[in-house]
């Protein structure tokens, strides 16, 4: 079994631009040996936007040497980036953004959920890319909802969606550098399920809504995110209320990280370049 390392959860929040109330869950800058591949977690919202006539959002700003995953619940967002690709995600979609050698992209409202205004919810994830992989091509994946595989936990509507790596056989769409597995597990109170993971892999559970008993001790609740030790293999986790949980498992990448802001690379050198380059105006094609 996989022993719970510690649960956190913040209340502090902030704007990234002014479409997206922002909690960061865990970041690069406060780092922990036990989260690679992955650099970063933001939760945004739940927040609700009145009507307007010009979108909300973040505007065009860079990123290299890592891949951002965006994973959206409510509300609608689009996204258009200088190495040609562009897209729209509604709830359940998820965008796979590789910045690798660097990009410049923006992340607005879209058009309707501006004028209609309402809800907005959604994940953003930031997972690393190994050294070698740091300076390819950008490239970009849209996943819709309906290309994500759904494993059935039991007839009360219990699920997994997989959007990458494996369950129980299934694999999800999302192309990765580095081994993950990435589920959104949706549990009715009361059910429980036990998962499997690969030895030694960094594990994380946030809990966007409900409250669920793990390993059949500790309890975590709305918005709290849980740390798991790298040994074991197997989490049990019964829903006390009904749950929506994402799960994050990956290869640890063995390698050291130096950051600046939206750029993670291996040495400072690196960033220096990465800064450069992004005043010289190399990231625009």
């Amino acid at each position: 079994m996989k022993q719970l390392h510690r649960i956190t959860r913040t209340d502090d929040s902030h704007w990234v631009g002014d479409g997206f109330p922002v909690r960061t869950l865990f970041s690069y800058n406060t780092p922990d040996a036990e989260v690679s591949p992955f650099l970063m977690l933001d939760y945004a919202g739940p927040a609700d936007f009145p009507a307007a006539s010009t979108p909300r959002g973040v505007g065009m700003h860079p990123h290299r040497g890592f891949e951002t995953v965006t994973l959206l619940y409510q509300g609608e967002v689009e996204h258009h980036d200088t190495a040609g690709h562009g897209g729209l995600i509604g709830p359940g979609d998820v965008q796979w953004m590789t910045a690798a050698k660097g990009l410049l992209h923006e992340e607005m409202h879209s058009p309707a959920f501006t004028r209609q205004g309402g809800t907005f919810e959604a994940i953003q994830l930031w997972v690393n890319l190994p050294a070698q992989y740091k300076m390819i091509e950008p490239h970009y994946q849209s996943i819709t909802s309906d290309r994500i595989p759904v494993v059935k936990l039991d007839d009360e509507g219990s699920v997994v969606r997989v959007i990458a790596g494996y369950y129980q056989g299934l694999k999800g769409p999302a192309n990765t550098y580095t081994p993950i597995n990435l589920w959104e597990l949706r549990l009715l109170a009361g059910q429980t399920v036990e998962l499997d993971f690969p030895e030694n892999y960094t594990t994380l559970l946030f809990a966007l809504k409900g409250s669920v008993e793990i390993n059949n001790s500790a309890t975590i609740n709305d918005a709290e995110l849980a740390f798991f030790e790298r040994l074991g293999k197997t989490i049990t986790l019964t829903a006390l209320k009904e749950a929506t949980l994402l799960i994050m498992n990956g290869e640890p990448i063995d390698e050291p990280i130096a950051g600046y802001g939206p750029f993670v690379m291996n040495t400072k050198e690196e960033i220096r370049q990465a800064i450069e380059d992004f005043d010289a105006g190399r990231f625009k094609s």
